[in-house]
């Protein structure tokens, strides 16, 4: 089985608020998850992560540190290994989900979510559920290694 390596940023605003994008197909799924996706051949892990924010949210921001790994199973096309990096932007940008991407991948919003906002959604990572605000808290002493996330809706 393959395995793809996979980078996701999980960025906060000024007033702690997330960026999430929605991944929304009718009647298959509806969630929102910090942008994110695979690593292209050649491109450095910090760099995806990046790249994967601009062209899910319309954010520009660099990887502080690594905060997380997550394995993603029951895809068609593999495994994904998916390392979870952390953010801060200076500013509270509005978000976009209108990139060429933003049509293959079903993304059809971005906005920003407090903690609060987020209860009643399902979001991902799970962390963000309590985990991420407690390592945030304590200044990400740890790598947090998730548990395996099936990946049903795909």
């Amino acid at each position: 089985m393959p395995i793809r390596v996979s980078a996701g940023i999980i960025v906060l605003d000024p007033q702690d608020r997330v960026a999430l994008v929605r991944h929304r197909k009718p009647g298959v799924y509806d969630f929102w998850v910090a942008p994110g996706g695979g690593v292209e051949d050649g491109e450095d892990i910090c760099a995806a992560a990046s790249r994967e924010a601009m062209e899910e949210a319309g954010l520009a921001v660099e990887p502080a540190r690594l905060i997380a790994i997550e394995q993603l199973t029951g895809i068609k096309s593999g495994q994904h290994i998916k390392h979870w990096f952390f953010a801060r932007h200076p500013t509270s940008p509005k978000l976009k989900a209108d990139s060429p991407s933003s049509d293959r991948e079903v993304i059809t919003d971005a906005r920003w979510f407090s903690r609060a906002e987020m209860i009643g959604h399902e979001v991902y990572p799970e962390l963000l559920a309590g985990p991420f605000w407690d390592d945030l808290a304590a200044g990400f002493r740890e790598v947090r290694i998730l548990s395996p996330r099936l990946m049903a809706n795909e």
